[in-house]
C-alpha cells in the first residue's frame, strides 16, 4: 500500500512539473535568447537593407521551417526523456559522439563572438574597454551557474533579457517610421526570393545547438513523457515566436531606415539602424540590446554544450555547473588574450550548418523506433516538414562548404 502511494505521489509531481509555466516559459525563452545574438542583429540588419520590404517573406518562411524542425526535435528528446546524444547513440552506436563534439566546437566558436558582442554592448554603454566589458559580463553570466538552482535562475534571467530587447526595440521600430502597409503586401509578394537568406535564418534560428536548448532544460527538470507533449509542443512554438517577434521588429526598424534613404554603417549595421532611428538615445539603447542578446547568448551557449557531454559520464553529470562555468571562462579568455580568430571561427561557422540536418534527420529516425520513444505515434504533418527542412539544410550547407572551405583553407 505505501508502494502504491509513493507511486501515485511520483505521478502527481511530474504533472506538477508539467504545468510549471515559469520553466515552460524558461525553456522557450532560453531557445530564443541563444538564437538572438550578435550575429542575429547583424544578419537580419544586412538581409533587410538588401532585400528591403521583400525580407517579409524570408522571415515568414523562416519561422515556418523553424517550427518544423523544433516541433520534431522538442517532441522526440520529450518523449524518450533522452538528450540528443543519447538519442544519436540509439539510432546509430558512436553517432552521439559525433554531434556532440560537432556541437562543443559550434558552441565554442560562437560563443567567443558572443562574448565579444557582450563586451562592446558595455563599450556602448559606457565607453570602456571593449575586452574589459567582455570580462565582465562573463563574470554575470558565470554567477548564474554558482547558484544551486541555477536551472531557474537561468530561466528568469533569459526571460527578462528577452523582454528587454523586445520592448526596446519596439521603440526604435516605431521611431524609424517603416512603411509597414509595403512590409505586409511582401511579405507575401516578395519581389525576389532569396534561397540563401532563407536558410541562414533558418540555420541561425534552430542550428548548431540551439534547436536543442530548450529541449534540454525539459529533459533536465524531468518535463518528459508522451503526457508532458502539450505543453513541450506550446514551449517549442513559443520559443520561435519571440524570435520571430525580435526578428519582426528589428526587420522594421531598418526597413524604415533604408527606406527614408539613410545609409547604414557597413562596420557595424545594427547599431546604425538604432542610431539614425532614434540619435544617441537609440545608440544606447542599441548597447542594452547588444548586451542582453549577446550575454543571454553565452549563457545559452554554455549550458546547452555542456548539456551534449554530461551523460557520457557521472562525474561529467554530477559537475556540470562547473563546467559550464569552465566553457565561459575558456570562450572570454580566447578573446581576450587572443582576440576573434576569424579564420577559425568561420571554417567552423561553415560546418556549423551540416548538424541541422544531421541531428533533424537523426530525430526522424528515431521518431519511428520503439526502443526510443515507445508506443507515441508521430504526426506525419511534423515528419514530412521535418523531411523538408532536413533536405533544404543538407543541400545549401554542402554548397556552401563545397564552395568556401576550400577558400578559407587556402
Amino acid at each position: 500500500m505505501t508502494k502504491e502511494i509513493m507511486e501515485e505521489k511520483k505521478v502527481t509531481q511530474k504533472k506538477e512539473v508539467h504545468f510549471d509555466w515559469s520553466l515552460l516559459l524558461g525553456a522557450a525563452f532560453l531557445m530564443a535568447t541563444s538564437s538572438i545574438g550578435p550575429g542575429f542583429l547583424t544578419q537580419t540588419t544586412v538581409f533587410t537593407n538588401n532585400l528591403r520590404a521583400s525580407f517579409g517573406f524570408v522571415i515568414l518562411l523562416s519561422i515556418i521551417l523553424d517550427v518544423g524542425a523544433q516541433l520534431n526535435v522538442w517532441r522526440v528528446i520529450g518523449v524518450s526523456g533522452m538528450r540528443g546524444q543519447d538519442v544519436a547513440n540509439k539510432v546509430f552506436p558512436g553517432l552521439g559522439y559525433l554531434v556532440a563534439l560537432l556541437i562543443v566546437m559550434g558552441g565554442l566558436a560562437f560563443n567567443i563572438g558572443n562574448v565579444a558582442g557582450a563586451g562592446l554592448g558595455f563599450n556602448v554603454l559606457f565607453g570602456i574597454d571593449i575586452k574589459i566589458g567582455a570580462a565582465i559580463s562573463a563574470l554575470i553570466g558565470i554567477s548564474i551557474f554558482v547558484f544551486k538552482e541555477a536551472g531557474k535562475v537561468m530561466d528568469k534571467f533569459t526571460q527578462i533579457a528577452g523582454f528587454v530587447m523586445i520592448i526596446l526595440t519596439v521603440f526604435v521600430a516605431i521611431s524609424s517610421a517603416p512603411p509597414v502597409g509595403e512590409a505586409i503586401a511582401k511579405t507575401f509578394v516578395p519581389d525576389k526570393i532569396d534561397m540563401m537568406s532563407i536558410i541562414t535564418l533558418v540555420g541561425g534560428t534552430v542550428g548548431g545547438y540551439i534547436t536543442f536548448s530548450g529541449g534540454h532544460r525539459l529533459v533536465d527538470a524531468g518535463v518528459v513523457g508522451q503526457e508532458a507533449l502539450p505543453q513541450i509542443t506550446r514551449s517549442s512554438v513559443t520559443g520561435v515566436c519571440v524570435t520571430g517577434i525580435m526578428r519582426v521588429l528589428l526587420f522594421l526598424a531598418t526597413l524604415g531606415v533604408v527606406s527614408a534613404g539613410m545609409t547604414l554603417d557597413p562596420a557595424n549595421p545594427p547599431a546604425s539602424v538604432f542610431k539614425l532611428a532614434a540619435g544617441n538615445v537609440g545608440y544606447k539603447i542599441f548597447g542594452v540590446v547588444m548586451w542582453a542578446a549577446a550575454i543571454s547568448s553565452v549563457v545559452g551557449a554554455a549550458y546547452t554544450s555542456v548539456s551534449f557531454i554530461r551523460s557520457f559520464s557521472e562525474t561529467l553529470n554530477k559537475n556540470y555547473r562547473w563546467l559550464v562555468i569552465a566553457f565561459i571562462v575558456f570562450s572570454t579568455c580566447v578573446f581576450t588574450f587572443i582576440g576573434s580568430p576569424v579564420k577559425v571561427l568561420i571554417v567552423v561557422g561553415t560546418l556549423n550548418g551540416l548538424i541541422l540536418p544531421i541531428t533533424l534527420g537523426v530525430m526522424l529516425i528515431a521518431a519511428y523506433k520503439k526502443d526510443i520513444v515507445g508506443d507515441y505515434k508521430h504526426p506525419t504533418w511534423m515528419a514530412v516538414f521535418g523531411t523538408i527542412v532536413v533536405a533544404l539544410t543538407a543541400y545549401m550547407s554542402v554548397i556552401t562548404v563545397m564552395n568556401q572551405l576550400p577558400k578559407l583553407l587556402s
